[in-house]
């Protein structure tokens, strides 16, 4: 497999039905099985959860003060940058993240030991799962989704158009505005070039300094209490170097009365090389505070300079800024006068200036035409590819009829295009469609479709895409609703593929897809109807053919079941 994120284990306490829960899970297929009701979707909640989804407190179990979900997860070099960024620490190559719910509904979410707000978690680990399940199916209905699958499919080439059109757009828009504000100014123009120039001229007299405010304010409080530092760096020094007293001088007597055991124990010795490095740190001290004490001297000039300086300064802040910190005041009043030069411009050159940025306007939005063109055609090429590419899973899982289409349905470049034309992702819309026979219509994805018969899509859709999209772990839930017989068995077939190339973790109530799983994992009530530990359990190879053979029969002592479970085993290896 591909070097990528995956998840290595996940604990559960108090979620639902479950009390507690620990799973290991492996890097190919893992499949999760289990009777109706068994809280194996309450397994995939904890994985939301964890995943910064939203928190409910209907979802603590009866009579426990909170419910705590954590997972762990292996981290590529390529992602622990972003997340150790955030302050998370990734121990030997592993993240844990832990999400926390009380009673009360209040919610806590830890990542790598540092707390995190719910959404910034949300964001940092969007890109370690994809998880499918009904809602996924509800979404890939829509066009921006259908756009933003086939944008990763198409990977670099259709990131760098989509950048280079998102970098063009937002020039367009930024002089668009400024053309707006040269054209709305106009009846004030002259009250405007003489504010910005007598701002400007204030500012080149002042030539002020980043920090500069608060660098000031801390050397006056300095040079006005030279006395009191004195006192109190030459107290400290005498304290320390006293020949009599002194910390210098008990800790020389501590040193030399070890030394005269030196070798004879180790713990001592230890503690003998603690009194050497705090006699050195000592030393290095008074050394630092005479000099300190020796630096110290009293300078009335430069005070009072110092002190009209920050009178100029808090004044120039007071006249033309707000009435925030004023070391970022003073920032901000440095971006004005960066642009103040050709704000006057702008007023000054009247209805020419306006022409001029018009002119400009109208090259820029050549530029932004063309670039759109470029990044239809990279979508248009990747979704030729894209449709072939799924039609021919989609026949693998047992819908041999059946062909996809990736439509790139783009603005008419050779008409007139309107501002609403040019969004943020393009002038695009992607357009998914299913043809069940030859020569039959192309129906738009959802409606053409059953619900077995989408699942089947999705999968077919996430084998494509995995190849070139680096999402670690892919969770698959009811992935085979409506699907069964040798559609189960090609389901499984793909999901194996998948696990090629990511770790995949599929729940399921069919058979033929559980016996693809490279590890097998099966939640089960007890008596009360609560799932505790003993109760999701890793299964052997014996207890494998147990647990297919119960979803065949709907109990394992079938004879006829467990030799069919052998045979679907045997079939899957």
């Amino acid at each position: 497999m591909s070097e990528r994120t995956y998840l290595e284990e996940i604990s559960i306490r108090n979620l639902g039905a479950i009390e507690q829960a620990h799973l290991t899970f492996g890097r190919g297929l893992n499949v999760l099985t289990g009777e109706t009701g068994a809280g194996k979707t309450m397994i995939l909640t904890a994985l939301h959860l964890v995943l910064g989804g939203k928190a409910d407190s209907s979802l603590v179990r009866h009579g426990a003060d909170r419910l705590i979900s954590s997972a762990s997860f292996s981290i590529t070099q390529e992602f622990s940058s972003v997340f150790e960024d955030a302050g998370a620490e990734i121990d030997d190559g592993s993240l844990i993240v832990t999400r926390a719910v009380g009673a009360d509904g209040k919610s806590k979410a830890q990542c790598g030991g540092t707390a995190l707000p719910i959404g910034t978690l949300a964001e940092l680990t969007t890109p370690l799962i994809e998880i499918h399940g009904q809602s996924a199916n509800a979404q890939i209905v829509k066009s921006a989704r259908q756009r933003e699958l086939l944008d990763r499919f198409g990977g670099e080439q259709i990131a760098q158009e989509l950048s280079s059109y998102q970098e063009i757009l937002s020039r367009y828009g930024a002089l668009k505005e400024r053309l707006a504000a040269m054209k709305s100014n106009s009846h004030k123009r002259e009250g405007e070039i003489a504010a910005l120039e007598e701002f400007l001229a204030a500012w080149l007299v002042l030539k002020p300094v980043r920090g500069e405010i608060a660098a000031t304010i801390d050397e006056i409080n300095r040079l006005s209490s030279v006395e009191e530092l004195r006192i109190a760096s030459q107290g400290a020094l005498a304290a320390l170097n006293d020949e009599e007293s002194g910390a210098l001088t008990t800790l020389g007597t501590a040193r030399r009365s070890l030394e005269s055991a030196s070798g004879k124990d180790s713990q001592l010795s230890a503690i003998a090389d603690q009194v050497n490095e705090a006699l050195y740190l000592l030393d290095e001290t008074t050394h630092d505070l005479s000099r300190y004490s020796t630096s110290l001297e009293a300078d009335p000039a430069k005070l009072n300079h110092l002190q009209e300086r920050r009178a100029e300064l808090t004044s120039f802040v007071k006249r033309f800024g707000g009435s925030g910190d004023p070391d970022e005041e003073m920032i901000a009043l440095a971006a004005r006068a960066k642009g103040a030069k050709e704000a006057i411009a702008d007023l000054r050159g009247g209805e020419e200036r306006t022409a001029e940025i018009e002119k400009e306007l109208q090259e820029i939005k050549k530029q932004l035409l063309n670039q759109a063109q470029l990044l239809t055609a990279a979508r248009s090429k990747s979704a030729e590819k894209l449709s072939a590419e799924v039609t021919a899973e989609i026949v693998a899982l047992a819908m041999p009829h059946t062909q996809f289409f990736v439509d790139v349905q783009s603005a008419d470049y050779n008409g007139t295009l309107k501002e609403s034309d040019f969004t943020s992702t393009g002038c695009d819309e992607i357009v998914m469609q299913i043809q069940g026979q030859k020569d039959g219509p192309k129906i738009a994805l959802g409606k053409g479709a059953s619900g077995g018969e989408m699942s089947r899509i999705m999968l077919a859709l996430e084998v494509v895409i995995a190849k070139t999209h680096p999402v670690g772990t892919y969770i698959f839930d009811e992935v085979d609703a409506g699907v069964g017989g040798k559609a189960a068995i090609e389901v499984g077939r793909r999901l194996k593929e998948l696990s090629k190339i990511a770790q995949v973790i599929v729940v399921t109530h069919l058979p033929q897809v559980a016996a693809w799983g490279d590890e097998h994992f099966v939640v089960s009530k007890d008596e009360s109807g609560s799932v505790s530990l003993s109760e999701v359990r890793k299964l052997g190879k014996s207890e494998r053919v147990e647990e297919i053979a119960r979803m065949l029969a709907g109990h394992e002592d079938s004879v006829a079941a467990r030799k069919h479970a052998e045979e679907l085993l045997a079939e899957s290896r």
